[in-house]
């Protein structure tokens, strides 16, 4: 019998043994692995010269393979090294009975043959082969060919260093550009994503050079859960794939022994994070020692080449020392504690450091902050004034805020200033609205804040609410319910007094008031803007929540705010300002007397018995610092701001008799358009009998719209084009007249668009779920729709709530990337709200329509 490893069958048996063994996973199975694949590797070299010891000629494992990484589908990176002496044709004979087998085993194979001088000429030229070679690693064959290869290159390496260096680390930028940051993606890119596997190889070459070295601690607990990670994946897929997709993450979870999707997401965040921290410090310190070595020739020749005799040194070899606080000085561009700090007597200096670090826009030097983890003591309870002041400090610096905050929790200062953090510690959101995980987020719309300080009274109270916000969502329940408890705790921890503390706990409770309701609720409706002067309580309250909103949705990402969505919640705070200043409430749900153009498109539509339309376009402004995102491979709809330049806006009014069925039909028409709808307004106007001082003369058929007596329905919709121009109106016309009489089949016209444009599904949606909004409105009852958003959804819905019997009195729209929340203020055939039952009975007609 064929031992295991000598041939392809006894090799493949053996892995798959290997493979299997549940038992022998992570370092040992990878060890394993390669160690096994040494061997066969070895036989078929042996077996290919015709010798137990072949001379001129080394089977080299590089890049991955050589440093023994081997997961179940990686590639095979290997390179034939022969000294030049054996005939061409000889050692492509050589590699032939190499290579094939391994194809055969239907293994990704990475190959090339070189003599040494070719391999160190190849990686002067290619930075990606001088990587590989890094890791060289002798498998088989003349072990003095492979050592005397290492040798050089390590020397070319170091040697090179100063102009490599750089090049490396461009290179490291640029994939971050690309792939994103592995610890906030939700389907993140193992090897390529930053702080994934990649940067830790170039980690391993900074180290290689011997210019610098990056912090150790933590780097091989990450390196082996992210490789631990990848194992489990390629066995979960049966592929060589390195992105965590969503589908994959539970099974990838239950295989590690891991709780589900979410407490992987996090494991692979904290490894991503120390692997990132690790970088940054590396590469600071890299351009720290070049910018020192390209300073000291000069600084020599000033001196007429007797700086090295007399022991001087270049200007910043050392550094000069400019102060910056109490125990905090700059140096090499750099915050370091002075050498009197004494920060076991000083329980406020990592936050000092801090904020001057932030306000200086200088990196914390990790020295400085391991000091400090180490050394210092917890502060009182509550905080004195000045660590309160400091963290305030820090938080409202702005940009610089993020690179110091991540340095302070990289050696766990974070966690120990504020104990609730941990909970929202590299916590994935599974939104795709959201960019950053809940602990990047808090900190992002404090910078966010930052910028806003100046519209408020507090601003200390705004960048506290903003970076407490949502430290409800590490506990179970309703994240802004908890959140408001731990709030009012973290205050008075911190020493703030009993009203602001209350001020604090507030803004957490009802952070997400305004743009819900502004987007989601009749702003005309006396109640709606009631019960949001009862939840906010006074107009100090309202300026810091107004801005906190702002904040809080500009960090989130692209999709939560736009221009439109700032016009609404500014509204809406005007109308609840007015109500706290005691003004009375205006009901505008009575829309009164129509306009001169309103009622100029009601008699037309009356006179003609079809519908009329008129369209005003305009644009939106976008908010100032936002950046624009690639096209999803599905688009939202509703004006979102994810999608490339800004829509432009247009508001569509339309008018026509009084009939079922027309919200359905005009929603449907503009699906078929390519309109996306921001909100929606419908009015009922009664036209007298006779109207022929409005009816143009010299018209056909005059006479019969004399006796014509009849309700006109006006709707008001502002809509976006979601790709391209916007449509003329005398085609909506036409298509909408279709519409109405029935000879247009809209969800045929829809499902043929999607059957010749499907979208690309990834991991099934949530089921949709409707339901009614308790005190929505005394005079509709409101339905809320929470569903996937997809062309036609609003079609779908006013063809349920038509066939329900009901009456729209409005429609407003919202869409956080994928997800539609949409409310529709509806009513009984007579203009009444709706009872429970029947309320009820309407939400579940239209979501078992949407299912």
């Amino acid at each position: 019998m064929e031992p295991a490893g000598s041939g392809p069958g006894g090799y493949a048996a053996a892995r798959l043994r290997l493979l299997q063994e549940g038992a022998r996973s992570g370092p040992p199975r990878r060890a394993g692995l390669a160690a096994l694949t040494d061997e066969w590797l070895a036989a078929l070299l042996n077996g290919a010269t015709d010798a137990d010891r072949p001379r001129g000629v080394s089977l080299v494992a590089v890049g991955g393979y050589g440093r023994g990484e081997l997961s179940p589908r990686s590639d095979l990176d290997l390179l034939l090294l022969h000294d030049g002496t054996a005939d061409a044709g000889a050692v492509a004979a050589i590699a032939d009975r190499i290579w094939y087998p391994v194809w055969d085993l239907g293994l990704a194979l990475d190959h090339s043959v070189r003599t040494p001088a070719e391999a160190r000429s190849t990686a002067g030229e290619d930075l990606k082969v001088q990587l590989g070679l890094l890791d060289a690693r002798h498998v088989a064959g003349d072990a003095g060919l492979t050592a005397g290869l290492r040798t050089a290159v390590l020397a070319d390496w170091r040697n090179q260093a100063p102009r490599r260096l750089p090049e490396l680390h461009e290179l490291t930028r640029e994939r971050a550009h690309r792939q994103g940051e592995l610890q906030f993606l939700l389907e993140p890119d193992l090897k390529e994503a930053r702080g994934g596997l990649r940067d830790l190889t170039a980690l391993r070459a900074v180290a290689a050079s011997w210019l610098a070295d990056a912090p150790r601690e933590g780097l091989e607990e990450a390196r082996r859960r992210l490789l631990d990670t990848r194992d489990a994946l390629h066995l979960a897929t049966g592929r060589a794939t390195d992105r965590l997709a969503l589908q994959e993450q539970d099974q990838v979870a239950a295989d590690l022994g891991l709780l589900d999707g979410d407490a992987l997401l996090r494991q692979v965040y904290e490894a991503a994070r120390t692997v990132s921290y690790a970088g940054d410090v590396t590469w600071r310190e890299v351009g720290r020692v070049l910018r020192s070595r390209a300073a000291r020739p000069r600084f020599r020749g000033l001196l007429g080449g007797r700086g090295a005799r007399s022991g001087s040194r270049a200007p910043g070899e050392y550094g000069e020392r400019t102060p910056l606080a109490e125990g905090v000085v700059e140096q090499d561009g750099e915050v370091v504690l002075v050498r009197t700090a004494r920060p076991e007597r000083d329980p406020v200096l990592p936050l000092r450091a801090a904020a001057a670090a932030a306000q200086a826009g200088l990196p914390l030097s990790r020295h400085a902050v391991r000091r400090l983890a180490a050394a210092v003591r917890p502060l009182p309870e509550p905080w004195p004034a000045e660590a309160r002041e400091q963290l305030v400090t820090l938080l409202g610096a702005g940009v610089s805020t993020v690179a110091v905050w991540e340095a302070l929790e990289a050696e766990g200062l974070i966690t120990r200033l504020l104990p609730d953090w941990e909970r929202v510690r590299c916590r994935p959101q599974r939104n795709p609205v959201h960019r950053w995980t809940v602990d990047r987020h808090l900190v992002e719309t404090a910078v966010r804040a930052s910028g806003l300080t100046r519209r408020v009274g507090r601003p200390d109270l705004l960048l506290m609410a903003a970076l407490l916000h949502d430290i409800g969502k590490g506990w179970p329940g309703d994240h802004s319910v908890a959140g408001e408890v731990i709030a009012r705790d973290v205050a008075g921890r911190l020493g703030f007094d009993r009203a602001d503390a209350a001020v604090l706990a507030t803004l957490v409770r009802h952070h997400l008031l305004l743009v819900e309701t502004a987007t989601r609720r009749d702003l005309d409706d006396p109640e709606t803007v009631r019960s949001v002067a009862d939840a906010v309580g006074s107009g100090s309250t309202l300026e810091l929540l107004h801005a906190l909103t702002e904040a809080d949705a500009l960090a989130t990402g692209p999709a939560a705010w736009s221009g439109w969505r700032g016009s609404l919640v500014t509204d809406l705070v005007q109308r609840v300002a007015a109500v706290l200043a005691g003004e009375p409430v205006e009901d505008l749900t009575d829309p009164g007397e129509p306009t001169a153009e309103q009622e100029r498109l009601a008699l037309e539509s009356w006179r003609t018995g079809g519908p009329v339309l008129a369209l005003h376009t305009r644009t939106e402004p976008q908010p100032p610092g936002e950046e624009r995102t690639a096209p999803d491979a599905e688009p939202p709809r509703a004006g979102t701001d994810d999608r490339g330049p800004e829509p432009v806006g247009v508001e569509l009014l339309i008018a026509v008799p009084d009939q079922a069925g027309v919200l359905p039909a005009v929603a449907g028409v503009l699906a078929m358009h390519r309109l996306t709808v921001r909100a929606a307004d419908l009015r009922a106007v009664d036209l007298p009998d006779g109207v022929a001082g409005h009816r143009p003369t010299g018209t056909a058929g005059a006479t019969d719209a004399d006796d014509r007596t009849g309700g006109v329905l006006l709707l008001t919709w502002r809509v976006a084009a979601e790709y391209g121009s916007l449509p003329q109106a005398a085609r909506l016309r036409s298509d909408l007249v279709r519409a109405l009489d029935g000879s247009l089949d809209i969800p045929g016209r829809l499902a043929e668009r999607e059957a010749a444009h499907p979208r690309r599904r990834g991991v099934p949606a949530p089921p949709p779920r409707v339901t009614v909004a308790p005190e929505g409105s005394r005079r509709a009852t409101v339905i809320e729709v929470r569903a996937r958003d997809v062309p036609g959804l609003l079609h779908r819905i006013g063809r349920a709530l038509d066939g329900a019997g009901v009456r729209v009195r409005s429609a407003h729209v919202s869409t956080l990337g994928a997800n539609a929340v949409d409310a529709f203020y509806v009513t009984d055939a007579a203009g009444s709200p709706l009872d429970g039952t029947q309320a009820g009975k309407v939400a579940r007609t239209v979501e078992e329509a949407l299912r």
